[in-house]
């Protein structure tokens, strides 16, 4: 299958499992990672670390200046505006656990908040808990047949009772990258609180925040070539004065005595303890190569594997969950349990997905137990996907 890559050559670890025979497919968990990722987390390292923010050294200097460069360059990867907080999580999970915190003293008994039915677990559990310890309503969003949220049933759901509205773009399990315009704009003009979760959206399509209507925006590094435990949490200026501290320590205090003490605004006010400075710094670097890239010939590619999956997957009679268009498809073989299937994939040298993929939810109200996923990136090829069909012929020649 002639479909090459030429970003796979930046890309070490691909390379490496590529020398093992493996193939990796699984990018929507955790993406491999560029040399110049690799080659920033070793210099920073070598050339001497200090802390930020809190040393009059030459060493504290250098990796304070680097690390709100780094914001800086990030805040312009987002395309924000100038007035908009960028805050440092070490994740999505973690920013979306940071805004239900920090949102909550504004919430009364009675008070609804809206998600969608695809939500992975790190958009559903915060607010969850969160409805159950204050007594509000958590509303599901229903999806239509083809498994996209339905935009004009989740515009007449918002109510004078409506708070927060937490979605993805991006299901990490039925793959449809979907338009939310009209339903954020529907909510902005109801007074609602918009979250929108872009951990799976954002490595296929750069974010545009100053176009998009959205009070907070989370996504993670590791899904977008980046280092592992660093996520980001955007908040509109005129949205972030309603968070309240929720996490205490060194570097976010202004003042403080024994009993009382006063904190900084956003963003280092959101950010105590030493911060992950080295990766967070790596994940800049990452985003400014990601940025000097042909992003229109990625995604030309992107689609092409994904067409080729997909109709590989049907020409061999495979359920197709959803109608998934960007990136990734998961997918069942009659009689046959995603885990075994998996397994014998696996045991080939091809690394996908299997389970509910952390949408318990949504995949029980599909009434499966689970799923098969493949997803893909920039560095995949036609090799990897012929490998994988292969790969699946004989599973399934051994499972049917």
């Amino acid at each position: 299958m002639f479909l090459p890559s030429p970003w796979r050559q930046y890309f070490p670890g691909v390379l490496a499992l590529a020398e093992q025979h493996e193939v990796w497919l699984d990018s929507a968990a955790t993406a491999q990672k560029p040399q110049i990722m690799l080659d920033t987390l070793s210099q920073y390292y070598q050339q001497g670390v200090a802390n930020v923010h809190r040393a009059q050294h030459p060493p504290g200097e250098r990796a304070t200046r680097a690390f709100e460069e780094a914001r800086s360059l990030i805040a312009s990867w987002l395309q924000a505006d100038a007035q908009d907080a960028v805050i440092f999580t070490k994740g999505t999970t973690e920013g979306i656990n940071l805004l239900s915190q920090a949102l909550a003293h504004h919430f009364q008994a009675g008070d609804e908040i809206l998600i969608s039915a695809y939500e992975h677990h790190a958009n559903l559990l915060p607010w969850q808990q969160l409805a159950r310890t204050h007594d509000l309503q958590l509303t599901i969003l229903a999806m239509d047949d083809a498994g996209h949220l339905d935009v004009d049933a989740a515009i007449a759901q918002l109510s004078p009772r409506s708070r927060v509205l937490a979605v993805s773009t991006l299901s990490n399990v039925v793959g449809h990258q979907q338009s939310l315009e009209r339903l954020l704009s529907a909510a902005r003009q109801q007074g609602v609180w918009s979250v929108i979760d872009g951990a799976q959206a954002a490595v296929h399509q750069r974010p545009n925040l100053q176009h998009l209507d959205c009070d907070f925006f989370v996504c993670s590094a590791h899904k977008l070539y980046g280092p592992d435990g660093v996520g980001i949490l955007f908040a509109r200026a005129a949205a972030v004065t309603a968070l309240r501290h929720w996490q205490f320590g060194g570097e976010m205090v202004r003042s403080c005595d024994y009993q009382h003490a006063e904190f900084l605004p956003a963003p280092l006010g959101f950010e105590p303890g030493t911060p992950s400075t080295a990766n967070i710094i790596a994940f800049a670097a990452t985003l400014d190569w990601l940025m000097s890239l042909d992003s229109a010939a990625i995604a030309q590619h992107e689609a092409a594997l994904h067409a080729a999956v997909l109709e590989g997957l049907r020409s061999r009679g495979m359920q197709i969950i959803g109608t998934p268009n960007c990136a990734l498809v998961s997918f069942n073989a009659a009689h046959v349990h995603p885990a075994d299937l998996a397994v014998l994939l696996g045991e080939q040298g091809i690394a996908v997905r299997a389970g509910h993929h952390c949408a318990m939810p949504l995949l029980k109200s599909l009434g499966l137990a689970g799923a098969v996923r493949v997803s893909l990136a920039m560095y995949n090829n036609g090799d990897d996907i012929q490998r994988f069909f292969n790969a699946l012929d004989q599973a399934l020649e051994i499972l049917q």
